[in-house]
């Protein structure tokens, strides 16, 4: 429920020990390198370090190989106990020859069995010819064409009386094309092809075969049945040679892979002009810190200092959260609206509880709930989606609020016997359908307790980070609380005739929240210090601020509107379900529901579950951001990335993310 606390070090040595050093202190997945030009006067002598990366080309020439091999690479097996050098250039040659020649014997037999395929198709409309191809092909006195033309084309030729004489034989017909042979004297040739070309008459060339096209096709099956044997055989023997040597190619592709990120984080330090030591900086956590130093220090000639954040007035600090296990997934939607700066507060705890609470009081349904929790534990431990793990505490949530609500898979009465007995009641507490406006006022007053607890957290973060004027005087500050609870009371008396704050303690506090607002921008300058505190121009500092004013008052009710959308959705929910219920015949219990009923029923659930399960989603997420973080929520921190995870992949993607990242601030 915390920002972890951030040690920056800066370590020296001799240049010759750098990649010791990375690769013993900075593949952990505990150090966040920085550039270390950045951290150093101008006025010394120093400069990155440069050079082209050597395993780069026996990466790409392995991958290569993989490609031509049909196979992924997987660049995580485990390789602490072999360091596989073995393999060399002329071993890997070798390799990449002999898959190349399978490679081209591969092609070569599937390009034939492509071509048995085509001759088959073309031979197979004209099986109906009982004429040897030969006797055709190769007449003396007439010219046969074989090919196929478009269905309409082949009635106008064969109603058609041309002034040369041809004979059009059609053979096989289709849906769209008719397939046949025309025939025609040597010396029209000519002419009846053009015309023949004028009703898209697609020729194919059909080879001088002896037999008939029954007979040819009988030996095109057997070629290409022996084909197929050739190309299994041969799939057979890439099979095993891959199998032979991947185990070995793939040990030295992580090998080299995990060298050139190592390689990669070079870029990071900085040497002087004779190259002789260097200078490598970063930022690990507190817990780590001990650890990181031992294995620094324990390298001969290496030296490390650390430092506090508020010791490097320049540094800006990563931000790594800390949370407990059931708010942890609740992380990453911190991450995806920004993370909280450095030093300052780490609001997942709020977003787990909200989020889960809007979530559950959309979705409530007991059975649909117990559902979404089961499925969503199942995911998050066999796949690990971050989202199933968000998706287990609103699970939790729906069972919670669909209970109150008394529904169950859409049987809203099943559970009256449980609060007749248990607890008294004369059946559920709340009936959603029966009490519509009671459903709306609740979310009305959802939206009041949160958009406070929003200006409440805002107060707090600003105090905590000495922004005394942005917490008193801001629209989200103390000013902006007093006016927000002043304008509430005063409507839900208009509305209700129900006092909460008396009349004149409300006046006294729109008199005087009003001016403070209105002035907000002067004194917040003259407090945080953040401009000189003057006005230009008073007719447009009168102008700016009076309309000012008056977007933060109508951002108070839009946003508290807003929190509508919570009664809305629990209306929808239960009105979707009744639709699929009246067309099971409206049972009051399962006992009532015929075998057409429980398909209406299972399909209805089986329908809302997907659609207001993603819509329920997105619209509590919406209502975090828009109308809570917007508040009190900057999220200009950046992210804590400990090169060296073991996950696959990551490494050498965070590594070039960091190093292309720093190479251009160095550069500008």
């Amino acid at each position: 429920m915390a920002i972890a606390k951030m040690k920056f070090v800066r370590v020296y040595g001799p240049v010759e020990k750098i990649d010791e050093f990375i690769s013993v202190c900075c593949l952990t997945g505990q150090f966040h390198p920085e550039n270390a030009l950045e951290y150093m006067s101008s006025s010394l002598d120093f400069t990155t370090l440069s050079g082209e990366n050597p395993y780069s080309a026996r990466i790409r020439r392995i991958e290569e190989l993989a490609n031509v091999a049909g196979t992924e690479l997987d660049d995580s097996v485990d390789i602490s106990n072999h360091v596989p050098t073995e393999l060399d250039e002329e071993k890997i040659d070798a390799m990449m020859e002999k898959m190349r020649s399978f490679h081209s014997l591969h092609k070569e037999l599937t390009d034939e069995i492509a071509h048995c395929d085509s001759e088959q198709e073309h031979y197979s409309h004209f099986r109906s010819l009982t004429v040897p191809i030969k006797d055709l092909v190769e007449g003396r006195f007439f010219r046969f064409r074989f090919g196929s033309m478009p269905k309409e084309y082949a009635d106008k030729i064969e109603n058609s009386t041309p002034g040369v004489p041809f004979i059009f034989v059609p053979c096989d017909r289709t849906q769209k094309s008719v397939w046949a042979l025309y025939l025609t004297p040597r010396e029209n040739a000519e002419k009846i092809d053009r015309v023949f070309a004028s009703y898209y008459f697609d020729r194919i060339h059909i080879e001088s075969e002896a037999g008939t096209p029954a007979e040819v096709l009988e030996v095109i099956e057997r070629e290409r049945n022996l084909l197929v044997e050739a190309l299994k055989k041969l799939d057979g023997e890439i099979a095993d040679y891959w199998n032979e040597m991947h185990v070995k190619v793939n040990a030295l592709y992580t090998y080299l892979k995990r060298q050139s990120a190592a390689f990669e984080l070079r870029r990071f330090a900085s040497t002087d002009r004779k190259g002789i030591n260097f200078n490598f900086v970063g930022w690990v956590t507190a817990e780590s810190e001990e650890e990181f130093v031992n294995a620094a220090t324990g390298i001969e000639g290496v030296s490390c200092e650390v430092s506090t954040p508020e010791e490097n007035a320049n540094a800006k600090p990563p931000v790594k959260l800390k949370n407990h296990l059931p708010f942890r997934p609740f992380e990453m939607f911190v991450s995806m609206y920004g993370l909280p700066s450095y030093g300052g507060v780490d609001i997942t705890p709020f977003v787990a509880i909200t989020y889960s609470i809007l979530f559950g009081i959309m979705f409530a349904d007991f059975g649909q709930g117990l559902l979404l929790t089961i499925g969503a534990l199942i995911l998050s431990k066999t796949k690990g989606y971050g989202i199933a793990k968000i998706m287990v505490p609103c699970g939790c949530c729906s069972m919670i609020f669909g209970f109150l609500f008394g529904s169950v898979f859409g049987f809203e009465h099943i559970l009256d016997p449980v609060f007749q007995k248990v607890f008294g009641l004369p059946g559920k507490p709340i009936d959603v359908m029966d009490s519509v406006n009671g459903v709306l006022l609740m979310a009305i007053t959802i939206g009041i307790v949160l958009v406070t607890l929003a200006m409440l957290m805002n107060i707090f973060i600003r105090l905590r980070g000495k922004e005394f004027g942005e917490a008193f005087f801001s629209e989200n500050g103390v000013a902006g609380l007093v006016l927000y609870s002043a304008l509430v009371s005063c409507i839900v008396k208009f509305m209700g005739s129900i006092t909460i704050i008396p009349t004149p303690v409300c006046i006294a506090m729109i008199v005087i929240s009003l001016p403070l607002l209105f002035c907000k921008e002067l004194l917040i300058d003259r407090i945080d210090k953040k401009g000189d505190g003057k006005v230009e121009s008073i007719a447009d500092f009168v102008m700016q601020n009076f309309f000012e004013v008056i977007e933060y008052i109508l951002s108070y009710f839009s946003n508290t509107v807003s929190f509508l959308r919570i009664g809305a959705f629990v209306l929808v929910h239960s009105g979707m379900m009744m639709v699929f219920f009246s067309l099971a015949g409206s049972p009051e219990s399962p006992a009532d529901v015929s075998i057409g009923g429980w398909f209406a029923i299972a399909l209805g659930n089986v329908f809302v579950m997907a659609l207001e399960g993603l819509l329920t989603g997105i619209q509590s997420l919406r209502l975090e951001y828009y109308e809570m973080f917007s508040r009190f929520y900057d999220g200009d921190g950046r992210s804590f990335t400990g090169v060296g995870s073991p996950q696959k992949n990551t490494m050498i993607k965070k590594i070039k993310r960091l190093a292309g990242r720093h190479l251009k601030s160095s550069q500008s």
